[in-house]
């Protein structure tokens, strides 16, 4: 008896892979000496896999934009935001943030966001890549770039003479 899994598996086994190939055709015994023949021209690498659009990687900040609401973190379920009560600013802890996306969508001034980075491996879960305190000013940059542009004045109407 055929069942819909043997399609599946059909039409799994002739479709493309959909996983990243891995860097390099064969596992290298020193990933930095791969590094430097791949600089040499001694050795190629796959091309990555395109970041697909709405892909949520690690966190940007605009330090400068935020108001201190705390309301990223009463909305994140992982406790990856600290609040900092000097200066009403928040930090994020990486290595225990889940990427739902949660305090990017609450925040009221818009100044969080998920850059679409996501090689983040670091054997410090407290190193200076792991914890986001600033990633600079793009909520002013966005609100240049949306406002519309200006549109002439229309000319002035001529004045209305009265009935005499």
């Amino acid at each position: 008896m055929v069942t819909h899994a043997f399609y599946e598996l059909l039409k799994q086994f002739f479709s493309d892979p959909a996983t990243n190939l891995f860097p390099v055709k064969n596992h290298p015994g020193s990933v930095h000496g791969t590094l430097k023949k791949v600089e040499q021209g001694k050795a190629k690498l796959n091309p990555p896999v395109e970041v697909p659009p709405g892909f949520r990687g690690k966190i940007l900040y605009d330090r400068e934009a935020c108001i201190g609401c705390q309301m990223c973190i009463k909305v994140c379920p992982s406790m990856a935001i600290e609040f900092i009560p000097e200066g009403r600013k928040v930090k994020f802890y990486m290595a225990r943030c889940t990427f739902c996306a949660l305090c990017n969508d609450i925040c009221p001034k818009k100044c969080i966001r998920m850059s679409d980075t996501f090689i983040m491996a670091n054997t410090d879960k407290y190193g200076k890549d792991m914890i986001v305190l600033d990633s600079g000013h793009f909520v002013k940059d966005e609100k240049k770039e949306e406002k519309a542009p200006e549109r002439p004045s229309p000319a002035p109407k001529p004045p209305v003479k009265a009935a005499a």
